[in-house]
């Protein structure tokens, strides 16, 4: 009887295969999100920003920020350019799209600041 048993478990967790990665996070798998909201060059767009002193010593008004897009494997890719047009209110930044084809989500940086795309728009609330 306690072959019998020890048999069947063994059977039981050989079958079950192997576990598959899971991210913590995953990436979403509906086109439609990831197609709305494209900002091409000569839009004006609103970033939010931490509204500490270090992003404001750091970007300034004129200045070229790198915009860059996660994708699905966690690497980040340089997918265009905003030019810093000025500050809005204590955590917002308003830019205007230099280059690419940018979308909400998207990052933009300059050394180790970095500011979130959230929508576009000439008014950042």
């Amino acid at each position: 009887m306690k072959k019998i048993v020890k048999l069947l478990a063994v059977l039981l967790l050989s079958s079950m295969g192997i576990p598959q990665l899971v991210y913590a996070v995953s990436w979403s798998p509906i086109e439609e999100e990831t197609a709305q909201g494209i900002m091409a060059k000569g839009t004006v767009v609103c970033l939010f920003e931490s509204g500490t002193a270090d992003v404001r010593n750091a970007i300034t008004t004129g200045d070229t920020l790198i915009v860059y897009r996660e994708n699905k494997f966690h690497e980040f890719k340089a997918v265009g350019k905003i030019k810093m047009l000025s500050y809005s209110g204590e955590n917002y930044l308003k830019g205007e799209v230099l280059e690419g084809e940018l979308r909400a989500g998207d990052i933009a940086k300059k050394g180790d600041v970095a500011s979130l795309i959230i929508s576009p728009g000439k008014s950042c609330k």
